[in-house]
């Protein structure tokens, strides 16, 4: 079995706390999640037993997954916390546990593995594009379309 790489979501819904299973994030998720079960220190126990790992991605796997949010159109759509995920996914090729969309859609684009927690999943991987429903014209990003001044709407190429 590969790391379980766990973003925000995956701790919400108490993957961690369930399972024996050594998991991996970053120190930008743990900041954002180390408020959980703070009565109970239950972080505290996981990173104590060396359950939990907290590990900072390499700069290469960083800029591999800023490259591909912005190739399938999610960049803006991601976090800092989020990238680091996906960095990490890609330098440890472990599993991302998430619910999240854009994470996802950028993991299955680049061949991850990726589980979701609460949902089903995506069932389609694309690329986004910005289009104006005035016109009917793809652009590449925008807010407002260049032609007519319609504001602009994103949907999913499927890949």
């Amino acid at each position: 079995m590969g790391f379980r790489i766990l973003d925000a979501s995956a701790f919400y819904a108490g993957v961690p706390f369930g399972s024996a299973d050594d998991c991996y994030t970053t120190s930008l998720v743990f900041e954002e999640i180390k408020h959980i079960k703070k009565n109970q220190d239950a972080l505290g126990t996981l990173l104590e037993t060396n359950r939990l790992k907290i590990r900072e991605p390499d700069k290469e796997s960083t800029v591999a997954a800023v490259k591909a949010a912005r190739d399938t159109g999610d960049y803006q759509q991601l976090s800092k916390q989020d990238v680091s995920i996906i960095a990490l996914c890609i330098e440890m090729n472990g599993e991302i546990i998430s619910d999240d969309f854009a994470i996802s859609n950028v993991a299955r684009n680049l061949g991850l593995k990726i589980s979701p927690i609460m949902t089903q999943g995506i069932t389609d991987v694309g690329k986004w594009v910005h289009y104006c429903p005035g016109c009917r014209t793809n652009h590449t990003s925008g807010n407002e379309c260049p032609m007519c001044g319609t504001p602009l709407k994103r949907k999913l190429l499927k890949g």
